[in-house]
């Protein structure tokens, strides 16, 4: 659950999400810091001042917006210091938008969720859609994921880096619609100098390789590792390389290291060696176990390795409130992946049915949502069938 969680965080953060994580999500949340990041970058690249005492609010501005019937409190609240800049493009970035197959509340929308939109030129709005068209299907698609993702198409910042990356992604062999979906969620990926993300990805290569990996394989799994997770893509080199030797020195096979990165779907690269350590002593020591032990319970269970101390703790005091044993546990360690939210309604949802999780197996308890869905109906259904002996005579009255 906590690999599915973690990817499906990614996956709503692609889509979003891609595809938007769950509440329970502790790891790393790239996308809600993308968004601060752009903004500052905007401004860090700008003259626009954000200071709202000392200005007062262009009139021309306020009037071109108004007949767009854009809501100008929403950008007030939002981001006021767009509407004191003494220069605003708020007709001609509306024209662009309509020329692209935008109708007018569509403009709307986007202007009041994205103001900071009137400040750029119309050379670099347009610069910006030539960009994106080289993954984009048509203008109608474009303009649908400018409407999702305003913020991502007005950061025009990195043009250069983006298209050098664009090119570079197409050459490795990533689908259009897996770029366009990093360029929406995960866009700052392409902020990077080329140079970086090819060195990111040629120390990947390399230590598939050293790993064991074929070669007649290694281009599949690199696309599916981008694909499931490219903000890997943020890291250094050298932080790739220090993780994966952390594994190597606790006695993890070339093998196993390889099965922990697909697993953890390369998440493990925005960990470092003190919390990993710290996390599997911290396994060791609850569950009594050798650094043999260890080793499976985490092949088993990449939780124990990826999530810090303070989560597995409560977890794990969740489940001994419920009356759950450490041996239950240990032998289930997946239920770990829960969380403790989570964990309560399902037993709740099983105790109604009679069913007793203290002396039953936790597999019961894991999975998706879709999982325990069908492994409740499977017990519900038993429960309601009627006992039925195929060789208990018939008694048919004359």
């Amino acid at each position: 659950m906590m690999l599915r969680g973690v990817a499906h965080g990614a996956k709503e953060t692609f889509t979003l999400l891609l595809t938007r994580s769950p509440s329970s999500n502790t790891g790393l949340k790239f996308s809600s810091a993308w968004p601060d990041v752009a903004n500052r970058s905007f401004l860090t690249h700008s003259n626009y001042t954000t200071d709202t005492k000392s200005r007062e609010e262009n009139k021309k501005t306020l009037e071109n917006l108004y007949s767009l019937s854009v809501d100008i409190t929403k950008i007030r609240r939002l981001k006021e210091w767009v509407l004191l800049q003494d220069v605003a493009y708020v007709k001609e970035i509306a024209g662009i938008l309509q020329e692209m197959g935008a109708d007018g509340t569509t403009v709307a929308s986007i202007i009041e969720r994205c103001p900071e939109a009137i400040l750029h030129t119309p050379a670099e709005i347009n610069a910006q859609r030539a960009l994106w068209q080289l993954v984009c299907q048509n203008e109608k698609q474009l303009i649908k994921l400018i409407e999702q993702f305003p913020e991502s198409f007005f950061t025009t910042e990195y043009q250069q880096n983006q298209k050098a990356n664009i090119l570079f992604f197409q050459e490795l062999g990533l689908k259009n619609n897996i770029i366009t979906r990093f360029l929406t969620s995960a866009p700052n990926i392409f902020y990077n100098p080329v140079e970086e993300n090819k060195n990111v990805i040629e120390t990947l290569q390399r230590n598939y390789l050293n790993l064991g990996g074929s070669e007649a394989n290694m281009k599949i799994w690199i696309l599916k590792l981008l694909s499931q997770n490219p903000f890997i893509l943020l890291n250094t080199s050298t932080a790739i390389q220090e993780n994966l030797e952390f594994l190597q020195k606790n006695y993890f096979t070339d093998q196993e290291v390889l099965q922990l990165l697909s697993k953890l779907k390369g998440f493990i690269f925005q960990l470092n060696s003190t919390t990993m350590q710290k996390s599997m002593l911290f396994s060791k020591n609850i569950f009594k176990c050798s650094d043999q032990e260890l080793k499976q319970l985490v092949l088993k269970c990449p939780a124990l390795l990826y999530y810090p101390v303070t989560v597995l703790e409560e977890r794990l005091e969740g489940l001994l409130k419920e009356g759950i044993s450490i041996a239950q546990i240990r032998e289930t360690p997946t239920v770990l992946e829960l969380t403790t939210q989570i964990v309560q309604y399902r037993i709740k949802k099983l105790s109604a049915l009679g069913y007793d999780i203290k002396s039953g197996n936790l597999e019961s308890l894991n999975g998706t949502k879709k999982d325990f869905e069908v492994t409740y109906g499977k017990i519900q259904s038993k429960k309601e069938r009627p006992i039925f002996n195929p060789v208990a005579p018939l008694h048919i009255e004359d």
